[in-house]
């Protein structure tokens, strides 16, 4: 049944996959993103190395290193994950130019000055850049600004290319393209230009701030129900899909909601009453990200059990260690799942499904209430325990991580038919 379940799903999702993963710029996203894995598992583990959830760990290594340790790892951290959308903008512009055959380096020093010029700000003291903004959090801005520059570049390129067919040069050609390419970089650079002071003139300084603003405005409201739950599961992670960082977007709305739900369910415990809430910020870390957003160490398990891709196999056993503390980035960015059609309905799928179970678990009474929070990057099965203080918190994840095993496993399979 399975098997067949997973033919029908080939044979209605393979053409339409493949279709959309050879279009040009999907192709040049994915690319982009892959070219910045080894920064990605760089910066994972530096992460990693701050954030080890083990008290011991972290008083040892202050009396080992002083209580500015975390400092070393932070460096690594700022030259990588700090200035994500920086290198994904050059990576991108560089990999769509290839594809047409234009100069690659020159497309992406194009694009990513034209991101400078959009992204940035003027105060008291002049010019200044938002690095606050500059990690995943400005990923969608950075993809836009890539595909729209290097397009633009491709095309005046080639019109220009079209009526010097002709002309006989005395420059050298590599002197002669680069001259060639001024027209098209003055051009570019006036587009971008005009659109910051138009962004300027509607008093918008930083339109990356912007866009979260305007997006977490109207979840504000939301009341701690089911729907609601569902609601902030799917826009999260349908926001990582497109490359806008989920977490951070909704954080707010999560902290509004769901930190006074816990609070409230720590207070009745403290006053031997009956626990009030389903759903607290610990619900959604423990039970349904596991490994991070999407369940992804769901698809780990399924890669390395299942998957014959040597490239994704390896990418497994780096990414592993990270997974487990709740790390995923370089699965986010390495694989990709980011831009990328054959994952998205099971990453999207997957953290619904695993809501509506927990939910279930819990209504029923198999799982007692989250009654306390943990460091995020506690692995699972430990976290299951801790936050409802009883086993069957962890025998949840363990049911929730092979439901999650399952969405995944068709789609990996369709993955490697198309040689993603």
């Amino acid at each position: 049944m399975f098997n067949k379940f997973i033919q029908i799903l080939e044979n209605k999702f393979v053409p339409l996959a493949s279709k959309l993963g050879s279009q040009r710029h999907l192709l040049s996203i994915r690319d982009g993103f892959i070219s910045i894995m080894p920064l990605a598992i760089i910066g994972s583990l530096a992460i990693l190395i701050n954030n080890f959830p083990i008290v011991y760990y972290q008083e040892y290594m202050s009396s080992l290193f002083g209580t500015e340790w975390t400092l070393f790892s932070d460096y690594i951290y700022n030259g990588t994950f700090a200035i994500m959308s920086l290198l994904i903008v050059f990576s991108i512009s560089y990999n769509l130019a290839d594809s047409y055959n234009e100069d690659p380096l020159l497309a992406a020093l194009i694009s990513f000055s034209s991101f400078i010029i959009t992204i940035i700000q003027t105060d008291a003291q002049g010019f200044s850049i938002p690095f606050q903004w500059l990690d995943a959090s400005g990923l969608l801005v950075a993809i836009v600004v890539a595909i729209l520059a290097t397009e633009i570049y491709v095309k005046t390129m080639n019109l220009i290319s079209s009526k010097k067919k002709q002309e006989k040069g005395t420059m050298t050609p590599i002197l002669n393209r680069y001259f060639s390419a001024l027209i098209p970089t003055i051009f570019i650079f006036l587009i971008f230009s005009l659109m910051r002071l138009v962004f300027a003139q509607f008093g918008i300084e930083n339109i990356i701030e912007e866009i979260y603003r305007l997006i977490q405005l109207p979840l504000m409201g939301l009341a701690n129900n089911l729907l609601t739950a569902l609601v902030i599961v799917f826009i999260g992670h349908f926001f990582w899909f497109l490359g806008l960082h989920g977490t951070n977007i909704l954080e707010p709305v999560i902290q509004a909601l769901y930190l006074p739900a816990l609070q409230e369910n720590i207070q009745a415990v403290s006053n031997n009453l009956a626990v009030p809430n389903i759903f607290t910020k610990p619900f959604f870390d423990s039970f349904v990200y596991m490994g991070g957003s999407g369940t992804t160490l769901s698809l780990l398990i399924v890669i390395y059990l299942f998957s014959n891709s040597k490239r994704k196999r390896d990418l497994m056993k780096l990414s592993s260690t990270q997974s487990i503390f709740n790390i995923n980035e370089p699965i986010l960015y390495g694989l990709p799942i980011v831009m990328n059609p054959i994952y998205f309905i099971p990453f999207i799928l997957t953290p619904l499904i695993l809501t509506l179970t927990s939910y279930l678990a819990i209504l029923t009474g198999f799982v007692p209430k989250t009654i306390a929070m943990v460091p995020w990057g506690t692995p699972p099965i430990i976290s299951g325990f801790l936050i409802t203080g009883s086993i069957s918190g962890s025998l949840l994840q363990v049911f929730n991580i092979f439901i999650g095993i399952l969405i995944y496993f068709p789609f990996v399979k369709i993955a490697e038919r198309i040689k993603e």
